[in-house]
């Protein structure tokens, strides 16, 4: 991190923002050379096995965040228009700077800490582990420190987020696969479904509610994450062959 603040002052993140994940891929392959291994140990090769994971990763991360936010929509009376106004190539630019972001997240994550804790320990306790500091780094913020609702929300959202990138990572046996799931997720809430309209996304609510109590609002935050938890138990139950079996 203390060098990619160093590169940026050289090569802005406005202009590339990939140093960050260079340098964190360099840090995590020397970290297994030093047990004699690689960065195939998190399927971090050049397959097409293992990037076709990116793109479906990608299509169930979108779906996930569309569909659990459709579900909610039908507690909560929100409704979805299309915006004519998107502009394509906003859209589209976002996936350049998203996705240098949540590949950084999951190698920090999900990468070399998180399978060197499950080879001590076991996966249940590196899934608490994580989960608990994945939320920690989210939460512990200023802004969201200030917001009840945002704390309650995050401190259920996050470690269920985890849960599913952990779990797509195990049984996949490759990053790239919880690295497309985090990018669709995160390319949807800004440019696919936005709360308000703005040109950079396609489709905007609108009659999103303020909740006045927190019997609905837990209600919505219980329909989204339920849905989450739903598709990582499918992730976790589909068929593989028994010698790429993690789980």
């Amino acid at each position: 991190m203390f060098l990619t603040g160093v590169v940026e002052k050289f090569l802005p993140k406005t202009t590339f923002p990939f140093s960050s994940i260079i340098l964190i891929i360099i840090a995590t392959w020397i970290l297994f050379k030093t047990d004699n291994k690689n960065l195939s140990e998190l399927g971090f090769n050049i397959k097409l096995r293992n990037i076709s994971f990116l793109f479906i990763g990608l299509l169930i991360g979108l779906f996930a965040f569309t569909f659990a936010s459709y579900l909610r929509s039908l507690q909560s009376g929100a409704e979805f228009h299309i915006n004519w106004d998107a502009s394509w190539q906003l859209m589209l630019l976002g996936f350049y700077y998203i996705l240098p972001m949540v590949a950084v997240e999951e190698f920090l994550f999900r990468g070399y800490l998180f399978k060197k804790t499950i080879s001590i320990s076991s996966v249940l306790v590196a899934n608490t582990v994580f989960a608990i500091i994945f939320m920690l780094i989210h939460v512990v913020d200023e802004s969201v420190l200030q917001s009840p609702g945002r704390i309650v929300m995050l401190v259920i959202a996050i470690p269920v987020g985890h849960l599913l990138f952990a779990t797509a990572l195990l049984k996949s046996k490759t990053i790239f696969f919880p690295i497309g799931i985090h990018l669709g997720n995160n390319w949807a809430t800004q440019h696919f479904l936005a709360g308000d309209k703005t040109e950079a996304a396609l489709f905007y609510t609108t009659n999103s509610p303020t909740y006045e109590t927190w019997t609905p609002f837990l209600i919505s935050l219980a329909i989204f994450n339920g849905f989450i938890l739903f598709l990582t138990y499918l992730i976790w139950k589909y068929p593989v062959k028994s010698k790429d079996t993690d789980l």
